[in-house]
């Protein structure tokens, strides 16, 4: 039938807390929430969108363009190769190299200094753009952008543990939700840091009375390796390298 409306459908995970901010985020772009169902650390929420019908005729009209550009393009190629220039002559450019002077100052100067910082920690002292996304919803667009230009870099903050959970029933690995502060679970801004599958070796504890274990609500100084950002769960993921209590 020409009117029968076809959906396709999309299943996103969001971390606990954040997802009314993905509903609102996939409202914006024409999804439809359908069911929602929690979990431990992350909700399941099943979303639907009406798809778009195909514009036949405009389809059409672009394939018959094409043809008939190929066609001017091919009558062009064949006049154009019976005479491209007098006596049917080709001039090749003169090659261009650079001029002994200029050559001489580029061997003479001195490499450039590397500023990259590449061994630098990011703390919210020294970078703007991270202090900016300290304060920025988990679902902003500042936290692709900073995954993106970060990715494999260590950055530093104070912050708390929002929430955790096992992973997959292991009773001795655990995800775990990050924020920054000391909110812990009543944490509202920031990203959703996010360990995955770490035990407590992994968490690499130090620092004055260090915990056998770790809980919601417990702050540390944590210091981690900046992976990807999934925007279908506004999840980002870090690698820890340090927890050091405080």
């Amino acid at each position: 039938m020409a009117d029968e409306v076809t959906y396709e459908y999309r299943t996103v995970r969001a971390v606990r807390g954040t997802g009314g901010l993905v509903i609102s985020k996939m409202q914006k772009d024409g999804w439809e929430l359908v069911e929602q169902s929690q979990g431990g650390l992350r909700s399941t929420l099943e979303f639907r969108r009406a798809k778009r019908p195909v514009p036949w005729r405009l389809v059409g009209g672009v394939v018959g363009l094409v043809a008939v550009l190929v066609a001017v393009a091919g009558l062009a190629a064949a006049f154009g190769g019976e005479g491209g220039g007098k006596d049917g002559a080709t001039t090749a450019p003169a090659s261009v190299g650079p001029s002994p002077t200029s050559a001489t100052q580029a061997a003479a100067a001195p490499p450039a200094p590397d500023r990259s910082g590449a061994a630098e920690v990011i703390t919210s002292a020294n970078s703007p753009e991270f202090a900016a996304l300290l304060k920025a919803d988990s679902c902003d667009d500042a936290n692709r952008a900073f995954a993106d230009a970060y990715r494999g870099r260590t950055i530093a903050f104070d912050g708390s543990i929002v929430h955790m959970a096992r992973h997959r029933s292991d009773e001795t690995r655990h995800d775990l939700l990050l924020g920054p502060g000391d909110e812990g679970p009543r944490t509202g801004l920031g990203p959703a840091f996010t360990y995955e599958d770490v035990n407590t070796l992994q968490l690499h504890l130090t620092g004055k009375d260090v915990p056998a274990t770790v809980k919601a609500g417990d702050l540390f100084r944590f210091v981690a390796e900046v992976g990807e950002f999934r925007p279908a769960g506004c999840l980002f993921l870090l690698r820890p390298v340090s927890t050091h209590t405080r």
